[in-house]
This record gives structure tokens, C-alpha cells and sequence, in this order.
């Protein structure tokens, strides 16, 4: 195997599935090296915020996830299966501020509203470069759409992280409401 262009983290959520298989497969078509990442319970998803559980040279991080109001839905587990003190809610801002050690890491938050305002200042508060999310609800293949666009101008045309936002954004008019965090 050659060198990869670049490591990315597939984190995939609850029901998120066919699309992780989308991104992964194009991207290693790209030349990437995808680590993915199941997250069947709370405690998977704070493993890889974390930084514990994640690969160490990954550049980087998918969050392929469904959301509602600035957070990431959790799996649901029966009661007796949760591990002690293991969080029993979906993940918003105050999560990510008590979980998250992601230095310089660039994130995209890749589903509904996980553009949040909040959601995206917890992430950059917490040690990431630049975080990347929609502010609404786009529609799945909108969604599986900006990610393969952002990470072909990335690797195929070598364009920096915010050439490569602003090309995938114009590429339809629902794209519009991905939104770009960076740390000042």
C-alpha cells in the first residue's frame, strides 16, 4: 500500500450505516485511509472524543450521525445495560465540553443541526481547528453529497480546507446550510 493522501475518522452513529459505507468506500477510492468507527453506545462515542480510541495520526474526523437540535442522537440502550455512570441523553454542547480533547483536529459534524452554533464553539473550546456542520436538516443525499465533494477537492485537486467548504456549499442551494467554525 502507498501512503495515504490523508487519515480520516469515520465516527458513525445509530442508523447511519449505509451512508458510512458511501463515504468510506469513495474516499479510499480517493486514496484515504479510513478508520471507521461503530458507536453502539454512549460510552464508544466518548472513547473517541476522547482522543483514547483514535487512531493517532488521523487528520481528520467525521462525525456521521443524526441530530436534532445541536445534538448528536445517542444510541438507546435497555436500563440494565448502561455502564456505570455512562450518559443515558443524546449529545449537545455541554457533552462535547466535558468528553472532547481533539487538538487540532478538523471536524465535520455531518448531520442534522449538528452545524449548531453552540455544538460547534464546544468543539473549537475543546481544542479543535476548524468544525463543519449544517445548521438545518438536509435531506440524506445532500448530506453524503457535501462530504464527497469536500474530500475530492481536498485530495484530488489539493485545495485547502475552506476552498474545498465554499466549493462543496455551491454545489446546490440546500448545501448552503453547512456552516464553517474556525478557532481564532
Amino acid at each position: 500500500m502507498s501512503k495515504p493522501e490523508l487519515n480520516v475518522a469515520l465516527v458513525t452513529g445509530p442508523n447511519c450505516d449505509m451512508e458510512a459505507y458511501a463515504i468510506r468506500s469513495t474516499l479510499e477510492y480517493f486514496g484515504a485511509r479510513v478508520f471507521t468507527y461503530w458507536i453502539g453506545r454512549p460510552n464508544d462515542f466518548i472513547d473517541v472524543l476522547s482522543g483514547k480510541d483514535l487512531y493517532p495520526m488521523t487528520d481528520y474526523i467525521i462525525l456521521n450521525f443524526h441530530g436534532d437540535e445541536g445534538k448528536f442522537i445517542m444510541p438507546e440502550l435497555e436500563e440494565s445495560i448502561y455502564e456505570e455512570n455512562e450518559p443515558k441523553e443524546d449529545f449537545g454542547d455541554l457533552e462535547i465540553r466535558r468528553y472532547t480533547d481533539l487538538k487540532e483536529k478538523i471536524v465535520i459534524g455531518n448531520g442534522c443541526t449538528l452545524g449548531d452554533t453552540r455544538l460547534a464553539q464546544a468543539f473549537l473550546d475543546q481544542g479543535c481547528k476548524i468544525y463543519i456542520g449544517p445548521d438545518d436538516y438536509p435531506f440524506g443525499n445532500v448530506a453524503l453529497m457535501f462530504v464527497l465533494r469536500f474530500f475530492y477537492e481536498i485530495i484530488q485537486n489539493k485545495k485547502c480546507v475552506k476552498e474545498s467548504f465554499e466549493i462543496a456549499q455551491s454545489m446546490d442551494q440546500e448545501l448552503r446550510m453547512y456552516q464553517i467554525y474556525e478557532r481564532k
